[in-house]
């Protein structure tokens, strides 16, 4: 087992397989267009697999797909297939907006894929086409029923509230979990990246979350999954299902994070608000031996100290936090 600075193991990879992306979420892409990774500097999916063989060596045993949207990446089963066949991987997911879904989900379950995570941050089709600038809430729930019937589980759908957008949503979401056998993680809306205006003012926090759901659901505390996972989870009571939230910003779990990030063009990220990665794919085209990437990648994490998440809660709380004051690696290119 591999131990960074603060005595915490590597146990998860999100890995980025493009930083495209069919939306512009406003809370991540508020931009329209782009300057895209140039296509020949993307990971090959023989080298995403040779990349994830060694970090299952060091003591990952969770793969997460992310983008962008990583549905948009052609072939995105044929990847899939490579990883579920890597023997110590105990948990694939996907992350995807949902948009593709319905075409390609039974490729995905067929190639390995065990579970989906799915983003649906309200279920009014007018507003989700202005948070997303350019979904259409229609195709993302078809794909989400289309996983469902092909026996993808557990489905959770991730909805990020932000204050004046979405917060009255809430409760529809859960409803709509509940009676669809979902389970529903909602998450603080973070400063991620350099471009969404992140401002603490359109923070809805996990406790004001919590207390929307409570007063209609009663709730039971599950805790953290694993102790270690992002969300905290409880129950209703009446046995109906589940909700997570993620507070990163209000509830930070730095001490227990065991993730790791490979960006599309091959960047190894140690937090998801981190300004720099360390370049595997120069090493991994320099043909080096396996042992050499091992020990790179090794090295990086051992050294890891990050905790930015409670530093910037002191910094909230000391009325000294600005934003701007850090310049971080956009979530297009980090993934979830």
């Amino acid at each position: 087992m591999l131990w960074d600075a603060y005595n915490r193991p590597i146990k998860d990879l999100r890995i980025s397989v493009t930083d495209r992306c069919n939306f512009r979420c406003i809370y991540c892409m508020p931009h329209d267009e782009y300057e895209w990774i140039d296509k020949k500097e993307i990971l090959t999916f023989e080298e995403i697999t040779r990349l994830a063989k060694l970090f299952v060596q060091l003591g990952v045993n969770k793969i997460r797909l992310t983008g962008g949207e990583p549905l948009v990446r052609r072939n995105l089963e044929l990847l899939i297939a490579q990883l579920s066949s890597i023997e110590g991987i105990k948990d694939l997911c996907l992350t995807t907006n949902g948009a593709l879904l319905a075409d390609k989900v039974e490729a995905l379950k067929t190639a390995g894929l065990k579970r989906i995570n799915v983003s649906i941050d309200t279920l009014s089709p007018e507003k989700f086409r202005q948070i997303t600038k350019r979904g259409d809430l229609t195709k993302v729930l078809e794909g989400l029923f289309a996983a469902k019937s092909r026996g993808l589980h557990p489905i959770k759908i991730n909805a990020v509230i932000e204050r004046g957008v979405n917060d009255d949503d809430i409760l529809d979401l859960v409803e709509f979990s509940r009676e669809n056998g979902f389970s529903m993680r909602f998450i603080e809306y973070m400063d991620v990246g350099n471009t969404n205006s992140w401002t603490s003012e359109k923070l809805v926090s996990k406790k004001e979350i919590l207390e929307r759901i409570s007063a209609r659901f009663a709730l039971r505390e599950v805790g953290r999954e694993n102790g270690s996972a992002p969300s905290v989870d409880y129950e209703f009571t009446d046995g109906r299902g589940e909700v997570g939230i993620v507070a990163s910003v209000t509830e930070p779990f730095c001490s227990a994070c065991n993730r790791a990030r490979l960006t599309a063009d091959g960047k190894l990220v140690t937090c998801l608000f981190s300004s720099v990665g360390h370049d595997l794919k120069a090493l991994l085209r320099g043909e080096p031996r396996d042992e050499e990437i091992f020990e790179f990648i090794a090295g990086v994490w051992k050294k890891r100290q990050d905790r930015y998440s409670a530093e910037r809660l002191e910094a909230l709380q000391s009325s000294s936090y600005d934003p701007k004051n850090r310049k971080k690696i956009e979530m297009i290119t980090l993934g979830g």
